[in-house]
């Protein structure tokens, strides 16, 4: 089922299901559009029903029920792909007139916003992506990224730092509320959010921002993040990194899966929850995930990343998400030799087919609780692992500390972890020796503290 909308000073939302000429419903730029307001102005059903379903329902034949938006807006691609070729042949540029001093009108927050009414009036407990195609800034409308006048330039590092980018927290404050929507969760509510498909939170949301102007990334990051979309950037449509990404989304499982074959590879409206033996809690997850408040025995006090909780809601999962899970050792005296540790992960998400899945892994090892002997520790390091999950910390702690700050702390680290597992005499640095599975673990964090993920020099803040 696809559907089309474009957007420049005002949202078109094109009807799809009507062969006989180009159709669309055109909605103000300027604001933003709940569902029930969209499903009014675009004439649809607000509970995506058919009318003959819900005259069956009332037992009434002769009232008249507005039809459903799939259908109408929304149609199988065997049947409109004719009428979307059409529409894409002949869009034209957005008519309204752009004097010398200012910007293209751009409204991409006002047409989330009813891209999102579209898809809960239509399938609101039901898997579904919303794909963004942006070739620049959102400058007009509710989420405006930027200011329309050319003299007005969008906001730098600097400007952030000094709080100079008056936009900036408005439009973080409207994507946060998309995001709401879009996942039935918010992390501000007093009372602990849930997240099931009776709750709509099952839309993703993915960002394809060609363009070789900074087009807001920074700002709009957190819807994405929080439906468990995707981000590509690149510097034009054209380029192989857009259309090689574009198709990888709609790949699909080979034949010899057994459940799986030919379905899409995606799932929608994930959550996985954490359990633990007591002698060890969860800290927090760090990754395309939002906080679910869930308290338990297995929570630590320590909060990393995204804590406090041992459920977290995912959005949209691939073979590839993948989400840094960090624990915190409650206590292991008084531990019997031969004891054994358990973490159990859950997760729960809806199939591409619509149906709704359970995988339950139980992992188990054993307990070492002698701190004299670190001879485990050095036979079972993951270097690359620990790379991965010191480096996604670094990157979390820059949105909170300054990053000189963070510098110091991964430098730190490393310099605790050689003290620890080096081989070495006093005062003669010729004498330095690190077990191999240690080996190439300085190499990783002396490219990552010189890095892209940590160096904000020459750079914009979200592209």
């Amino acid at each position: 089922m696809v559907g089309l909308i474009t957007f420049g000073t005002n949202v078109n939302v094109h009807e799809v299901g009507f062969e006989g000429c180009s159709k669309s419903f055109v909605l103000r730029g300027d604001k933003e559009y709940e569902t029930a307001k969209v499903a009014e102005l675009l004439g649809v059903s607000k509970d995506g029903m058919l009318p003959a379903q819900k005259q069956q329902q009332n037992g009434h034949s002769n009232v008249y029920q507005p039809p459903s938006a799939v259908g109408k807006f929304l149609a199988p691609v065997s049947e409109c792909s004719f009428v979307l070729e059409n529409i894409l042949e002949d869009i034209q540029k957005d008519p309204w007139p752009v004097p010398s001093d200012k910007r293209t009108a751009r409204c991409t927050g006002v047409a989330l916003s009813v891209a999102m009414g579209l898809m809960d009036a239509a399938y609101a407990r039901k898997g579904g992506r919303i794909m963004v195609f942006t070739g620049g800034p959102c400058t007009s409308g509710p989420g405006s990224i930027v200011s329309r006048l050319e003299k007005e330039d969008m906001r730098s590092h600097s400007d952030l730092s000094q709080n100079k980018a008056p936009l900036f927290a408005k439009a973080c404050e409207y994507y946060e509320k998309l995001s709401v929507r879009a996942t039935g969760i918010d992390p501000n509510a007093k009372k602990p959010p849930t997240v099931s498909v009776t709750s709509g939170a099952c839309h993703v949301v993915d960002i394809f921002a060609c363009s070789l102007d900074q087009v807001g990334m920074l700002e709009m990051k957190i819807l994405v993040e929080a439906t468990g979309g995707l981000i590509v950037l690149g510097d034009s449509f054209g380029q192989s990194v857009f259309r090689e990404s574009f198709k990888r989304i709609f790949r699909r499982w080979p034949e010899d899966k057994q459940f799986d074959a030919d379905s899409l590879v995606m799932g929608f409206g994930a959550s996985v929850e954490v359990i633990t033996s007591r002698e060890f809690k969860v800290s927090g997850a760090i990754g395309p995930c939002s906080s679910l408040s869930k308290q338990s025995s297995h929570v630590s006090d320590i909060n990393v990343g995204k804590g406090g909780t041992s459920l977290w809601s995912l959005g949209g999962i691939d073979e590839t998400t993948t989400i840094a899970f960090y624990f915190d050792v409650a206590s292991t005296s008084g531990v019997p030799q031969g004891k054994r540790r358990f973490i159990q992960f859950i997760t729960k998400y809806q199939h591409s087919s619509g149906k709704m899945r359970l995988r339950t892994t139980t992992l188990c090892g054993p307990w070492h609780s002698d701190p004299k002997d670190i001879s485990p520790i050095k036979q079972s390091f993951d270097q690359e692992a620990a790379a991965i999950l010191t480096a996604r910390l670094a990157v979390e702690r820059t949105e909170s500390e300054d990053v000189g700050d963070v510098l110091m702390w991964v430098d730190r680290s490393l310099i605790r972890l050689a003290a620890k597992f080096a081989d070495y005499r006093p005062d003669d640095p010729s004498s330095f020796r690190l077990p191999p599975a240690f080996s190439i673990y300085p190499q990783f964090i002396f490219h990552l503290r010189r890095s892209p993920f940590l160096q904000l020099f020459n750079s914009s803040p979200g592209k």
